[in-house]
């Protein structure tokens, strides 16, 4: 194998690891898919090192090493760009495609998303849901809903225009609390703080809790600890918001 090629080889293992990482997946994973790459095209090894923002990938073939870097930037949770890197992966040890092909459809590979407001229309009704399992009226359930709804709305609009993902939360969880009140004022329910409970349920970041724990049982800890880190300060920069918009209308949850 010349120079060159390892180089190539290196680089496509590296950028399929680097999406995995970027979009989601956990450690674990991410360390399994740039050595199936890696492999795949000829290097008789692959080690990676990974960090919460950046990825250290090495081949070897014979006495040789190639190492390269890359910074990982959050682009959030996207499945549909982790399964089609598993994809191309499964692709390649199965020679169904080869290098140049793999090469050229990483660097097309872009993420598929729901339409935002298919999204609203989803969530909406989730919350409202919530809120009916914990005991609320049909009001409250409405309330929860729209609540939802508006927030969500909000959360997207900040999202698209590339604000901090703690400032979203905190702005989100502010907007859904008041116009749940606000709601409440309006419609006078005795389950308003359940409305209002529910409606902030969108903002609970389950998955990054879960990738938290999986990366740490797994034995990567400093991932692990930093995707926690992330999880601590979007619950944290929620509860600001919902004690904001508490205060300011007098209400609290009870």
């Amino acid at each position: 194998m010349e120079l060159s090629e390892q180089h190539g080889i290196t680089r496509i293992a590296v950028t399929g690891a680097q999406l995995m990482l970027a979009w989601g997946a956990d450690s674990e994973m991410v360390e399994d898919v740039g050595q199936r790459f890696g492999q795949a095209l000829g290097a008789d090894s692959v080690e990676l090192s990974i960090s919460s923002n950046s990825l250290v990938l090495s081949t070897r073939h014979g006495d040789r090493c190639v190492t390269t870097t890359r910074r990982i930037r959050d682009h959030g949770i996207n499945m549909s760009m982790v399964c089609e890197v598993l994809r191309l992966c499964v692709m390649l040890e199965k020679g169904l495609i080869d290098q140049q092909g793999l090469k050229a459809r990483l660097d097309k590979l872009k993420p598929w998303r729901w339409d935002n407001w298919k999204v609203v229309a989803m969530i909406g009704p989730s919350c409202g849901s919530f809120a009916y399992l914990l005991g609320a009226d049909l009001f409250s359930v409405l309330i929860a809903a729209i609540a939802a709804s508006t927030g969500m709305i909000l959360r997207q609009q900040l999202a698209q225009r590339h604000f901090n993902v703690l400032l979203n939360w905190t702005a989100t969880a502010f907007v859904t609390t008041l116009v749940a009140r606000f709601c409440a004022m309006a419609w006078p329910t005795p389950h308003a703080d359940i409305a209002m409970a529910a409606a902030v349920l969108m903002l609970v970041p389950g998955f990054p809790l879960l990738n938290a724990i999986t990366d740490m049982v797994k034995g990567h800890y400093n991932v692990g600890l930093a995707r926690w880190g992330q999880a601590t300060l979007m619950t944290v920069a929620a509860a600001i918001g919902i004690t904001m918009a508490m205060q300011l209308t007098g209400l609290g949850w009870l």
